[in-house]
């Protein structure tokens, strides 16, 4: 607790770290593909014309983006001076290694314009702790962005997460079962969980029609309707894949494999694919399932290479 509790003081001594400069300036590229990903039809984003009759006489940019400007991009880092990374890091090593956020508050203190250049600072504002969660033993830890458009603060943001241990994972990363983050079981789901625990992979079944992750409607809205389901085969290929570099999973070695998998039914369900190499994975492998018993109350479904 020493060594969170000092690095804590020493960050909020610290204030604010150095300035990051954006990537690119304020642009009408990426504002585009924002517009259209969030669904905001406000034209004085995308229209010049309507933009030029509003009340900001020309194109400016959505305030709730502002935190794009800064994003480091896929092979950016924190800097060595980043106070929320270096927080972090000292959780993840005293054995906190899972994270939620719980809190972000933002203030707009104007909007931007094409062509600004935005740059962001991080203050460690606090870190309060250990604290009892429903999801285990943590930390909060609070931030403050703050968005500068040279020495003019245009924006800052609130941010709070909650550095957690789960309930049973020790400070070494390897702690097998006890890491495992458990599913909610509910009447809707419970025929599959009692399924894998027998070693089957249970598919639900509304008529002729195979659905997965289960659900409580049908499919074709027949409210009289009621599931049942299916054994599957277990067997299958793999329809995508991602490989986990980071952050640390308790009981879990880096990296390792999560699989969708098509299975001979037609549906597709995901899980762990172990006992293989990441660079051995590829889309259309064939697998099988297997089932990972955690304890008593829990197994889970896995896939692994067909012979």
């Amino acid at each position: 607790m020493n060594a969170i509790t000092e690095t804590a003081a020493r960050l909020v001594e610290q204030g604010e770290s150095p300035a990051e400069p954006a990537r690119d300036p304020v642009n009408q590229a990426m504002i585009n593909n924002w517009v259209e990903a969030i669904g905001d039809a406000n034209p004085v984003y995308t229209d010049p014309d309507a933009a030029a009759a509003s009340v900001h006489g020309g194109p400016v940019a959505p305030p709730a983006m502002v935190q794009v400007w800064t994003m480091r991009g896929l092979h950016g880092s924190r800097g060595p001076e980043d106070p929320l990374g270096v927080m972090v890091s000292v959780l993840d090593e005293a054995g906190f290694t899972s994270v939620v956020a719980t809190n972000s508050e933002q203030t707009y203190h104007r909007y931007l314009r094409h062509g600004e250049h935005v740059s962001a600072t991080t203050r460690l504002e606090s870190v309060v702790g250990p604290k009892r969660t429903a999801l285990g033993e943590g930390w909060f830890v609070t931030t403050r962005t703050n968005w500068y458009v040279g020495d003019e603060l245009v924006a800052d943001m609130l941010f709070r997460v909650l550095k957690f241990r789960p309930p049973g994972a020790g400070p070494v990363r390897d702690v097998g079962s006890a890491g495992v983050l458990r599913p909610v079981i509910s009447a809707d789901t419970a025929f599959f969980w009692e399924g894998t625990r027998l070693g089957e992979l249970r598919i639900q079944r509304w008529g002729d029609v195979l659905r997965h992750p289960p659900g409580p409607m049908p499919p074709d809205g027949d409210l009289s309707a009621r599931p049942d389901w299916i054994v599957a085969s277990g067997k299958g290929t793999v329809y995508s894949y991602v490989v986990h570099h980071h952050p640390a999973v308790p009981g879990k070695t880096l990296p390792f494999v999560v699989a969708l998998v098509e299975l001979e039914e037609g549906v597709r369900v995901l899980g762990e694919l172990v006992d293989v190499l990441p660079d051995e994975v590829h889309i259309g492998l064939a697998v099988e399932a297997v089932f990972l018993r955690v304890d008593d109350e829990l197994t889970l479904p896995a896939w692994t290479v067909a012979p």
